[in-house]
């Protein structure tokens, strides 16, 4: 099934600073942020078990629960599972270490055999207090490894994850399946299988203002001829694009900080938001069905639907790209 046969729309909320991301989010913050996504309609949420060991899903849950069912689609992902125990001292997240330092202190198991799969889910019902999920994303293949171990992983979770995922999708458990990862590789893999076709992939922090051209050469060509739809995590490349410090995860290197400064200096002379240009370029792409920003703060929630709604002129666009700013294949919105 395309993703774009059931999701309300083109924007979405993805909860990952919901996890205490980056920093200590009071409760009240949190609540705060998911109801302003609900109240201004948006209805598309992705969360994750990752996401805080389990606290950006409990947070979630606790709006979804006060929500028919059938009013929304929600989304999380299979490859850690939140285990009772609790740890103590510093947790090893590779790359992303440090990301979650704020969340649960549970301890995880990263896994995507079948069992893990089946417990991650039923992990994720629990902590989101629903009976259904509705995309179920095959979480981090390749995060870290290299090598013979990154391909064990991978065949790991192509005999486990997605074997399970496949059989869900077609016992109508679940709407659709697929990757959700910030490497192409995986999903370009994915692709050149005969089997288990996933539905569609979340590709976080790949296709943006800022990082888009290794997407663009091998994986939405792939996507594009497939028929497999793209969500846009990160639209804002972990926030600094939207004002924030932080490119991948860490503090932003001074050539990312310079890029950002020509770009924001390009949408200020033509009066426009750089919130608005990131998202709908990641947007403009034929494979993309939607992009999920994350928020903690209420007014975030406005300030993206404004971006996608802006009326971005076309010269912005042509600007962009004789300053080469953008891929010169990049797809741009149409108009531009």
């Amino acid at each position: 099934m395309s993703l774009r046969e059931f999701l309300p729309g083109r924007l979405g909320f993805g909860t990952a600073p919901l996890g205490n991301m980056f920093r200590a989010i009071p409760d009240e913050e949190a609540a705060a942020t998911v109801e302003a996504a609900w109240d201004q309609g948006i209805r598309f949420y992705d969360t994750a078990p990752f996401y805080g060991a389990g606290l950006a899903e409990e947070r979630l849950g606790a709006l979804l629960a006060t929500k028919p069912r059938d009013s929304y689609v929600l989304s999380s992902k299979v490859g850690r599972v939140v285990l009772d125990e609790h740890e103590t001292g510093d947790r090893e997240f590779g790359e992303k270490g440090g990301l979650f330092e704020h969340g649960n202190a549970n301890r995880m198991l990263h896994e995507w055999t079948a069992d893990a799969t089946e417990r991650s889910i039923e992990g994720s019902l629990k902590r989101l207090g629903v009976d259904r999920l509705d995309i179920v994303w095959v979480h981090d293949i390749a995060q870290d490894f290299h090598g013979d171990l990154w391909l064990h992983k991978y065949e790991e979770a192509r005999t486990g994850a997605f074997r399970v995922l496949s059989r869900l999708r077609d016992e109508g458990v679940i709407k659709a399946w697929g990757l959700g990862v910030n490497r192409t590789e995986p999903i370009e893999l994915t692709l050149a299988l005969d089997e288990p076709r996933p539905d569609g992939f979340l590709l976080a922090g790949r296709y943006t203002l800022l990082d888009h051209q290794h997407a663009l050469g091998r994986l939405l060509p792939m996507a594009q001829a497939a028929n497999v739809d793209m969500i846009v995590g990160g639209p804002y490349s972990s926030g600094v694009l939207a004002g924030g410090s932080h490119f991948e995860y860490q503090q932003a290197p001074p050539e990312i900080v310079e890029r950002v400064g020509r770009l924001k200096a390009l949408t200020e002379r033509h009066g426009i938001g750089i919130k608005a240009a990131a998202l709908q370029f990641s947007l403009a792409h034929p494979v993309a069905a939607a992009a999920i920003p994350g928020a903690t703060r209420p007014g975030r929630i406005a300030e993206d639907i404004a971006a996608l709604n802006a009326d971005v002129p076309a010269a912005f666009w042509h600007d962009l790209r004789s300053a080469a700013l953008v891929a010169p294949d990049a797809p741009l919105p149409q108009g531009a």
